[in-house]
């Protein structure tokens, strides 16, 4: 009886939370002047990424690498072959050269960064510090290239400083209900899993990823039923380059942590197939239709599967 209240109080604070932010990310880039995509990229990826900055830091703490770590790469791989999959079954997105040729690859940059100091099976504070100053140089870009968000007034209108206070704001309660949302639904998931003996890796692969990434899901559904297909895009993408720049940006730093070296390969090589499998989708006449989503998230049930066999 528990658990069934838990759930419907979760999708009730998903369902809240997802209208909320797409609402108030929407009014914040009108009011500023900037594109959808610039605040999907920043103020919404960052939002989002908030579940599983908090759920890796938990795990390095008490001394389960491979969770923290899995919650990553696990993240990364749900994002865009469960999340960008399904709203692609929803709703065909639409993309630009621009993104394609610019945030995509960075994307991918990341992720090969990521592959190549992971892969002895362990982040330091020295990894740590590189991977924020990638993010410092990713912001920079960004607002050099979209426009400052510190100039309140353009031409002839001013903006209303208040407004933009009270929406950013609200982008942040979105937050806070998706991530309490998620919290509420992965709770018994991970209790049940552990009574049957599933290992810790996959937990973080799986379970945990999925929960962490339910907050992109439900405001990037949100974001397709209103049609917002920048900011759909911008979350997804971002949040995957703040999983790795500021999320084992922050963690190492604060405390370095190792997980299983004989696995992390497989599980870097997933995440970086599905990144390559996405930004050719996307490069394919800038359209990720049904048939592509289908593609996607078919692949990560297989891999779902795979995990759990």
């Amino acid at each position: 009886m528990r658990d069934v209240a838990f759930l419907i109080l979760g999708i009730l604070l998903l369902y809240g939370g997802g209208e909320v932010l797409v609402h108030c990310a929407t009014r914040v880039a009108l009011l500023l002047r900037v594109s959808p995509l610039l605040i999907g990229l920043t103020l919404v990826a960052f939002g989002t990424s908030a579940p599983e900055l908090a759920a890796t830091l938990v795990a390095s703490f008490k001394g389960v690498g491979d969770v923290a770590f899995g919650n990553i790469i696990g993240s990364n791989i749900a994002n865009l072959g469960l999340v960008l999959g399904l709203v692609a079954l929803v709703r065909p997105v639409e993309t630009t050269f621009r993104f394609v040729t610019q945030e995509m690859p960075f994307m991918l940059f990341t992720g090969g960064l990521l592959f190549w100091w992971a892969r002895d099976g362990h982040l330091g504070r020295l990894e740590g510090l590189f991977f924020l100053l990638f993010l410092l140089v990713f912001l920079w870009f960004l607002i050099r290239r979209d426009g400052t968000l510190a100039t309140l007034e353009s031409g002839e209108r001013k903006v209303p400083a208040r407004k933009v206070f009270f929406y950013a704001c609200g982008v942040f309660l979105g937050v806070a209900l998706l991530s309490l949302g998620a919290n509420v639904l992965v709770e018994g998931a991970v209790g049940i899993a552990r009574r049957f003996g599933v290992p810790e890796r996959v937990i973080g692969l799986t379970l945990v990823a999925v929960g962490t990434s339910l907050p992109e899901l439900v405001s990037t559904l949100v974001a397709a039923y209103r049609r917002a297909g920048e900011i759909i895009l911008g979350n997804i993408i971002g949040s995957n380059i703040m999983n790795v720049l500021a999320i084992l940006g922050v963690t190492p730093l604060v405390r370095p942590f190792s997980f299983s070296r004989e696995k992390v390969v497989f599980d870097l090589a997933i995440m970086m197939a599905f990144s390559l499998a996405a930004w050719a989708m996307l490069a394919h006449r800038k359209l990720l239709g049904r048939a592509k989503g289908a593609i996607l998230f078919g692949g990560y049930l297989l891999y779902v599967y795979y995990l759990y066999r």
